[in-house]
Protein backbone atom coordinates (compact mmCIF):
# COMPACT_ATOMS: atom_id res chain seq x y z
CA UNK A 1 0.00 0.00 0.00
CA UNK A 2 1.35 3.40 -1.06
CA UNK A 3 0.57 6.72 0.59
CA UNK A 4 -0.53 10.14 -0.61
CA UNK A 5 -1.83 13.33 0.96
CA UNK A 6 -4.88 15.42 0.12
CA UNK A 7 -4.53 19.04 1.09
CA UNK A 8 -5.85 22.44 0.12
CA UNK A 9 -5.32 26.03 1.03
CA UNK A 10 -7.77 26.93 3.77
CA UNK A 11 -8.76 30.07 5.64
CA UNK A 12 -11.12 29.90 8.58
CA UNK A 13 -10.66 33.53 9.56
CA UNK A 14 -10.36 36.76 7.51
CA UNK A 15 -7.47 37.66 9.81
CA UNK A 16 -5.24 35.05 8.17
CA UNK A 17 -3.45 36.25 5.05
CA UNK A 18 -3.23 34.33 1.79
CA UNK A 19 0.54 34.65 2.02
CA UNK A 20 0.55 32.67 5.27
CA UNK A 21 -1.94 30.13 3.92
CA UNK A 22 0.19 29.52 0.84
CA UNK A 23 3.38 29.21 2.88
CA UNK A 24 1.86 26.64 5.25
CA UNK A 25 0.40 24.57 2.42
CA UNK A 26 3.65 24.52 0.49
CA UNK A 27 5.57 23.46 3.61
CA UNK A 28 3.36 20.37 3.96
CA UNK A 29 3.64 19.54 0.25
CA UNK A 30 7.44 19.72 0.38
CA UNK A 31 7.51 17.53 3.49
CA UNK A 32 5.43 14.94 1.65
CA UNK A 33 7.75 15.05 -1.36
CA UNK A 34 10.88 14.64 0.75
CA UNK A 35 9.20 11.97 2.90
CA UNK A 36 8.47 9.63 0.00
CA UNK A 37 4.73 10.04 -0.49
CA UNK A 38 3.53 8.87 -3.90
CA UNK A 39 1.05 11.66 -4.73
CA UNK A 40 -0.29 14.97 -3.44
CA UNK A 41 -3.90 15.72 -4.36
CA UNK A 42 -5.61 19.11 -4.79
CA UNK A 43 -9.36 19.66 -5.04
CA UNK A 44 -11.46 22.08 -7.09
CA UNK A 45 -13.76 24.41 -5.16
CA UNK A 46 -15.20 27.86 -5.72
CA UNK A 47 -16.18 30.84 -3.52
CA UNK A 48 -15.32 28.96 -0.29
CA UNK A 49 -12.47 30.18 1.89
CA UNK A 50 -11.77 26.86 3.62
CA UNK A 51 -11.09 25.18 0.28
CA UNK A 52 -9.29 27.74 -1.89
CA UNK A 53 -8.87 25.93 -5.21
CA UNK A 54 -10.59 27.59 -8.19
CA UNK A 55 -8.23 25.81 -10.59
CA UNK A 56 -6.32 22.78 -9.27
CA UNK A 57 -4.08 22.73 -12.37
CA UNK A 58 -2.64 26.10 -11.35
CA UNK A 59 -1.99 24.78 -7.85
CA UNK A 60 -0.31 21.60 -9.12
CA UNK A 61 1.94 23.62 -11.44
CA UNK A 62 2.96 25.77 -8.46
CA UNK A 63 3.72 22.69 -6.36
CA UNK A 64 5.67 21.11 -9.22
CA UNK A 65 8.15 23.98 -9.12
CA UNK A 66 8.92 23.25 -5.45
CA UNK A 67 9.04 19.43 -5.50
CA UNK A 68 11.17 16.76 -7.14
CA UNK A 69 9.43 13.38 -7.30
CA UNK A 70 5.92 13.42 -5.91
CA UNK A 71 3.12 12.97 -8.40
CA UNK A 72 0.50 15.70 -8.61
CA UNK A 73 -3.19 14.91 -8.75
CA UNK A 74 -6.57 16.58 -8.99
CA UNK A 75 -8.92 15.17 -6.37
CA UNK A 76 -10.94 16.28 -8.00
CA UNK A 77 -11.99 18.48 -10.91
CA UNK A 78 -15.79 18.75 -11.02
CA UNK A 79 -17.20 17.52 -14.33
CA UNK A 80 -20.20 19.90 -14.71
CA UNK A 81 -17.94 22.96 -14.32
CA UNK A 82 -15.84 22.19 -17.42
CA UNK A 83 -16.16 21.73 -21.15
CA UNK A 84 -14.38 18.66 -22.57
CA UNK A 85 -12.12 20.78 -24.80
CA UNK A 86 -11.03 23.04 -21.96
CA UNK A 87 -10.46 20.17 -19.54
CA UNK A 88 -8.44 18.19 -22.10
CA UNK A 89 -6.22 21.16 -22.92
CA UNK A 90 -5.74 22.38 -19.35
CA UNK A 91 -4.89 18.90 -18.08
CA UNK A 92 -2.47 18.21 -20.95
CA UNK A 93 -0.68 21.52 -20.44
CA UNK A 94 -0.42 20.81 -16.70
CA UNK A 95 1.09 17.43 -17.54
CA UNK A 96 3.84 19.19 -19.50
CA UNK A 97 4.39 21.89 -16.88
CA UNK A 98 4.76 19.25 -14.15
CA UNK A 99 7.16 17.08 -16.14
CA UNK A 100 4.66 14.29 -16.71
CA UNK A 101 3.59 13.97 -13.09
CA UNK A 102 -0.15 14.62 -13.52
CA UNK A 103 -2.83 12.28 -12.13
CA UNK A 104 -6.27 13.42 -13.35
CA UNK A 105 -9.06 12.81 -10.85
CA UNK A 106 -12.62 13.69 -11.86
CA UNK A 107 -15.86 13.74 -9.84
CA UNK A 108 -19.49 14.60 -10.16
CA UNK A 109 -19.23 17.28 -7.43
CA UNK A 110 -20.34 17.39 -3.81
CA UNK A 111 -21.72 20.77 -2.76
CA UNK A 112 -25.17 21.92 -3.90
CA UNK A 113 -24.03 25.39 -2.80
CA UNK A 114 -21.42 25.33 -5.58
CA UNK A 115 -23.80 23.82 -8.15
CA UNK A 116 -26.12 26.77 -7.60
CA UNK A 117 -23.28 29.12 -8.52
CA UNK A 118 -21.19 27.13 -11.00
CA UNK A 119 -23.62 24.80 -12.79
CA UNK A 120 -26.84 26.76 -13.16
CA UNK A 121 -28.42 25.22 -10.09
CA UNK A 122 -28.73 21.68 -11.44
CA UNK A 123 -29.24 19.05 -8.72
CA UNK A 124 -25.91 17.81 -7.41
CA UNK A 125 -27.01 14.24 -8.09
CA UNK A 126 -27.13 15.00 -11.84
CA UNK A 127 -23.38 15.60 -11.85
CA UNK A 128 -22.69 11.90 -12.40
CA UNK A 129 -24.22 12.09 -15.90
CA UNK A 130 -21.83 14.94 -16.77
CA UNK A 131 -18.97 12.83 -15.42
CA UNK A 132 -19.86 9.88 -17.62
CA UNK A 133 -20.02 12.09 -20.72
CA UNK A 134 -16.87 14.14 -20.18
CA UNK A 135 -14.34 11.36 -19.44
CA UNK A 136 -14.63 9.55 -22.80
CA UNK A 137 -14.71 12.91 -24.60
CA UNK A 138 -11.46 14.07 -22.96
CA UNK A 139 -9.74 10.78 -23.81
CA UNK A 140 -10.88 11.10 -27.44
CA UNK A 141 -9.61 14.69 -27.66
CA UNK A 142 -6.23 13.55 -26.33
CA UNK A 143 -6.11 10.88 -29.04
CA UNK A 144 -6.72 13.23 -31.99
CA UNK A 145 -9.47 14.93 -33.99
CA UNK A 146 -12.88 14.33 -32.47
CA UNK A 147 -16.41 15.74 -32.83
CA UNK A 148 -18.92 15.41 -30.01
CA UNK A 149 -22.72 15.26 -29.97
CA UNK A 150 -23.76 14.54 -26.41
CA UNK A 151 -26.52 15.50 -24.01
CA UNK A 152 -24.52 18.22 -22.26
CA UNK A 153 -21.85 19.24 -24.78
CA UNK A 154 -21.74 19.56 -28.57
CA UNK A 155 -18.83 20.70 -30.69
CA UNK A 156 -17.46 20.11 -34.21
CA UNK A 157 -14.17 18.37 -34.93
CA UNK A 158 -11.44 19.52 -32.55
CA UNK A 159 -8.49 18.12 -30.66
CA UNK A 160 -6.60 18.76 -27.44
CA UNK A 161 -3.81 21.30 -27.73
CA UNK A 162 -1.37 20.36 -26.42
CA UNK A 163 -1.47 16.60 -26.20
CA UNK A 164 -0.39 15.17 -22.82
CA UNK A 165 3.26 14.42 -22.14
CA UNK A 166 2.32 11.01 -20.70
CA UNK A 167 1.18 8.65 -23.42
CA UNK A 168 -1.38 7.49 -24.17
CA UNK A 169 -2.66 9.72 -21.34
CA UNK A 170 -2.13 10.67 -17.72
CA UNK A 171 -3.75 8.20 -15.31
CA UNK A 172 -7.45 8.97 -14.88
CA UNK A 173 -9.18 8.53 -11.54
CA UNK A 174 -12.93 8.68 -10.91
CA UNK A 175 -14.45 9.49 -7.52
CA UNK A 176 -16.98 6.79 -6.64
CA UNK A 177 -19.18 5.68 -3.78
CA UNK A 178 -22.19 4.08 -5.49
CA UNK A 179 -21.91 0.71 -7.28
CA UNK A 180 -22.96 2.11 -10.67
CA UNK A 181 -20.09 4.62 -10.71
CA UNK A 182 -17.60 1.96 -9.60
CA UNK A 183 -18.70 -0.30 -12.45
CA UNK A 184 -18.69 2.47 -15.06
CA UNK A 185 -15.24 3.71 -14.01
CA UNK A 186 -13.66 0.24 -14.09
CA UNK A 187 -15.28 -0.53 -17.44
CA UNK A 188 -13.80 2.68 -18.85
CA UNK A 189 -10.28 1.98 -17.60
CA UNK A 190 -10.26 4.54 -14.78
CA UNK A 191 -8.74 4.16 -11.33
CA UNK A 192 -11.00 4.65 -8.30
CA UNK A 193 -10.94 7.38 -5.66
CA UNK A 194 -13.24 6.75 -2.72
CA UNK A 195 -13.79 7.80 0.87
CA UNK A 196 -15.64 6.33 3.85
CA UNK A 197 -16.32 9.94 4.97
CA UNK A 198 -16.80 9.85 8.76
CA UNK A 199 -18.63 6.53 8.78
CA UNK A 200 -17.62 3.51 10.88
CA UNK A 201 -14.58 1.45 9.93
CA UNK A 202 -16.88 -1.18 8.45
CA UNK A 203 -17.49 1.26 5.56
CA UNK A 204 -13.95 0.54 4.32
CA UNK A 205 -14.94 -3.03 3.47
CA UNK A 206 -18.28 -1.87 2.05
CA UNK A 207 -16.43 0.28 -0.49
CA UNK A 208 -13.87 -2.46 -1.13
CA UNK A 209 -16.69 -4.90 -1.90
CA UNK A 210 -18.11 -2.45 -4.45
CA UNK A 211 -14.69 -2.14 -6.05
CA UNK A 212 -14.13 -5.90 -6.15
CA UNK A 213 -17.59 -6.49 -7.61
CA UNK A 214 -16.91 -3.94 -10.36
CA UNK A 215 -13.59 -5.61 -11.16
CA UNK A 216 -15.27 -9.03 -11.29
CA UNK A 217 -18.00 -7.67 -13.56
CA UNK A 218 -15.40 -6.48 -16.08
CA UNK A 219 -13.05 -9.46 -16.56
CA UNK A 220 -11.52 -8.14 -19.78
CA UNK A 221 -10.32 -4.92 -18.16
CA UNK A 222 -6.99 -4.73 -16.28
CA UNK A 223 -7.52 -4.20 -12.55
CA UNK A 224 -7.35 -0.46 -11.84
CA UNK A 225 -5.83 1.11 -8.75
CA UNK A 226 -7.98 1.75 -5.70
CA UNK A 227 -7.33 4.81 -3.52
CA UNK A 228 -9.12 5.61 -0.28
CA UNK A 229 -9.10 8.98 1.49
CA UNK A 230 -9.67 9.45 5.21
CA UNK A 231 -8.93 12.31 7.61
CA UNK A 232 -5.68 11.46 9.37
CA UNK A 233 -3.71 12.77 12.33
CA UNK A 234 -0.82 11.07 14.15
CA UNK A 235 0.17 12.25 17.62
CA UNK A 236 2.64 11.08 20.25
CA UNK A 237 0.37 10.65 23.28
CA UNK A 238 -3.07 8.97 23.41
CA UNK A 239 -4.48 11.99 25.27
CA UNK A 240 -3.70 14.28 22.30
CA UNK A 241 -6.80 13.10 20.40
CA UNK A 242 -9.00 16.07 21.31
CA UNK A 243 -7.41 18.63 18.95
CA UNK A 244 -7.96 16.69 15.69
CA UNK A 245 -11.35 15.42 16.81
CA UNK A 246 -12.59 18.93 17.59
CA UNK A 247 -11.20 20.24 14.29
CA UNK A 248 -12.92 17.41 12.40
CA UNK A 249 -16.29 18.07 14.07
CA UNK A 250 -16.14 21.82 13.40
CA UNK A 251 -15.08 21.25 9.79
CA UNK A 252 -17.85 18.70 9.33
CA UNK A 253 -20.55 21.12 10.49
CA UNK A 254 -19.37 23.66 7.87
CA UNK A 255 -19.28 20.88 5.27
CA UNK A 256 -22.90 19.98 6.08
CA UNK A 257 -23.85 23.62 5.44
CA UNK A 258 -22.51 23.39 1.89
CA UNK A 259 -23.55 19.82 1.18
CA UNK A 260 -27.14 20.29 2.37
CA UNK A 261 -27.27 23.96 1.27
CA UNK A 262 -28.95 24.94 4.52
CA UNK A 263 -26.69 27.58 6.12
CA UNK A 264 -25.28 31.01 5.45
CA UNK A 265 -21.96 31.72 3.74
CA UNK A 266 -20.69 35.19 4.52
CA UNK A 267 -17.93 36.59 2.34
CA UNK A 268 -16.74 33.07 1.56
CA UNK A 269 -16.86 31.74 5.14
CA UNK A 270 -19.53 29.05 5.77
CA UNK A 271 -21.19 29.14 9.16
CA UNK A 272 -21.27 25.92 11.17
CA UNK A 273 -24.81 24.59 11.28
CA UNK A 274 -26.36 23.43 14.55
CA UNK A 275 -26.07 19.82 15.65
CA UNK A 276 -29.86 19.52 15.31
CA UNK A 277 -29.53 20.12 11.54
CA UNK A 278 -26.67 17.66 11.05
CA UNK A 279 -27.51 14.39 9.31
CA UNK A 280 -26.11 11.19 10.84
CA UNK A 281 -25.46 12.95 14.15
CA UNK A 282 -23.90 9.81 15.60
CA UNK A 283 -20.95 10.42 13.27
CA UNK A 284 -20.24 13.63 15.20
CA UNK A 285 -19.82 11.91 18.53
CA UNK A 286 -16.21 12.63 19.65
CA UNK A 287 -15.46 9.01 20.49
CA UNK A 288 -16.87 7.82 17.16
CA UNK A 289 -14.75 10.37 15.31
CA UNK A 290 -11.63 9.24 17.16
CA UNK A 291 -12.35 5.58 16.45
CA UNK A 292 -13.58 5.88 12.85
CA UNK A 293 -10.99 8.25 11.43
CA UNK A 294 -7.27 7.52 11.20
CA UNK A 295 -6.42 9.38 14.39
CA UNK A 296 -4.02 7.96 16.94
CA UNK A 297 -0.48 7.29 18.07
CA UNK A 298 1.81 5.69 15.48
CA UNK A 299 0.97 2.19 16.75
CA UNK A 300 -2.76 2.94 16.69
CA UNK A 301 -2.56 4.38 13.18
CA UNK A 302 -0.59 1.38 11.92
CA UNK A 303 -3.27 -0.94 13.31
CA UNK A 304 -6.04 1.11 11.66
CA UNK A 305 -4.24 1.17 8.31
CA UNK A 306 -3.97 -2.63 8.34
CA UNK A 307 -7.74 -2.63 7.71
CA UNK A 308 -7.27 -0.64 4.50
CA UNK A 309 -4.38 -2.82 3.37
CA UNK A 310 -6.40 -5.98 4.01
CA UNK A 311 -9.30 -4.50 2.00
CA UNK A 312 -7.06 -4.20 -1.06
CA UNK A 313 -6.49 -0.46 -1.01
CA UNK A 314 -3.52 0.40 -3.27
CA UNK A 315 -3.06 3.95 -2.05
CA UNK A 316 -4.18 5.45 1.25
CA UNK A 317 -4.52 9.22 1.18
CA UNK A 318 -4.07 11.23 4.35
CA UNK A 319 -6.77 13.89 4.49
CA UNK A 320 -4.96 16.78 6.14
CA UNK A 321 -7.21 19.69 5.19
CA UNK A 322 -9.71 20.06 8.03
CA UNK A 323 -8.49 23.13 9.93
CA UNK A 324 -5.70 21.40 11.82
CA UNK A 325 -3.18 23.93 13.15
CA UNK A 326 0.00 23.88 11.04
CA UNK A 327 2.12 22.73 13.96
CA UNK A 328 -0.20 19.72 14.38
CA UNK A 329 -0.06 18.95 10.65
CA UNK A 330 3.72 19.23 10.68
CA UNK A 331 4.12 16.92 13.68
CA UNK A 332 1.56 14.45 12.32
CA UNK A 333 3.28 14.20 8.96
CA UNK A 334 6.70 13.82 10.57
CA UNK A 335 5.48 10.95 12.76
CA UNK A 336 3.78 9.29 9.80
CA UNK A 337 6.95 9.48 7.70
CA UNK A 338 9.29 8.25 10.45
CA UNK A 339 7.18 5.65 12.24
CA UNK A 340 4.29 4.53 10.04
CA UNK A 341 5.50 4.41 6.44
CA UNK A 342 8.57 2.22 7.16
CA UNK A 343 6.32 -0.49 8.58
CA UNK A 344 4.35 -0.77 5.35
CA UNK A 345 7.47 -0.49 3.20
CA UNK A 346 8.94 -3.46 5.09
CA UNK A 347 5.72 -5.43 4.64
CA UNK A 348 5.84 -4.77 0.90
CA UNK A 349 9.45 -5.98 0.70
CA UNK A 350 8.50 -9.15 2.58
CA UNK A 351 5.63 -9.84 0.17
CA UNK A 352 7.87 -9.27 -2.85
CA UNK A 353 10.49 -11.63 -1.43
CA UNK A 354 7.87 -14.30 -0.70
CA UNK A 355 6.45 -13.99 -4.22
CA UNK A 356 9.89 -14.29 -5.75
CA UNK A 357 10.73 -17.33 -3.61
CA UNK A 358 7.49 -19.04 -4.67
CA UNK A 359 8.27 -18.74 -8.37
CA UNK A 360 9.72 -21.88 -10.00
CA UNK A 361 13.40 -21.79 -10.81
CA UNK A 362 14.22 -21.44 -14.52
CA UNK A 363 15.10 -24.67 -16.25
CA UNK A 364 18.81 -25.19 -16.98
CA UNK A 365 19.83 -25.51 -20.59
CA UNK A 366 21.16 -28.96 -21.24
Amino acid sequence: MKFSIAIHMERFSPEESMKDVMSKTLEVVRMADEGGFETVWSAEHHTIEFTIAPNPFTILTWWAGHTERIRLGTATVVAPYWSPIRLAGEAALCDHLTGGRLELGIARGAYQYEFDRMAGGIPQQEGVAYLKEIVPAVKSLWAGDYAHEGKYWRFPTATSVPKPLQQPSPPIWVAARDPGTFDWAVRNGANILSTPLSRPVSEVQVLADKFNEAVANNPGVPRPRFMMLRRTCVYERPEDWEVPVRASIDYGRAFENLFQNIGMVRNGFPESISYEAVKNRTEYDPRSIRDNLVFGTPDEVIEKLMVYEAAGVDQFSLGLGFNLPIEVQRKSLDLFIREVMPVFAAREREREAATKAAQPAPALAG
